[in-house]
């Protein structure tokens, strides 16, 4: 089963986010309380699969967690960047995502690209919108919904 391992979340943009204990998702916003929840972006919440910070890990960079990619969420189980956008998940009991970019470019200020010299999210790392909002915590389900092909 696809599981949720970390939920994060930071007060200003460019830095590593914390993990705590959960988050609260609001339709068409964000994560209450991060800096990137607005509800003007289709990149409302980002997701990060713990396998790929596994392989940055591999390379001798074993003091990566959850969170230093400045992800919202940290999967485990499911293949994030192989799915296309459109694609839905449903996390937690309530909570509706819908994927809406895969990748991204990575701004000159990435902590962690200036740490370490690399940077896994703008390959593997994903976005979201909140299409329904509620409330997630590390162990909760994940899973897919809905696969649109050619969206």
């Amino acid at each position: 089963m696809a599981k949720i391992i970390a939920v994060c979340l930071s007060e200003k943009k460019g830095i590593s986010k914390k993990a705590v204990e959960e988050i609260i998702l609001k339709e068409n916003h964000g994560v209450v309380g991060d800096a990137h929840a607005d509800g003007t972006t289709h990149r409302q919440v980002s997701l990060l699969a713990m396998e790929s910070i596994d392989k940055m890990r591999s390379k001798g960079f074993d003091f990566l967690k959850p969170g230093d990619f400045a992800e919202n969420i940290t999967t485990e189980g499911i293949g994030l960047a192989a799915l296309p956008v459109g694609a839905r998940l449903k996390a937690g009991k309530d909570v509706l995502l819908e994927i809406t970019q895969i990748g991204k470019e990575c701004h000159a200020a990435c902590a962690i690209r200036q740490q370490v010299g690399d940077c896994v999210m703008p390959r593997e790392g994903v976005f979201a919108k909140v299409i329904q909002g509620g409330k997630i915590r590390a162990g909760d389900a994940i899973l897919v919904t809905e696969v649109e092909h050619g969206k």
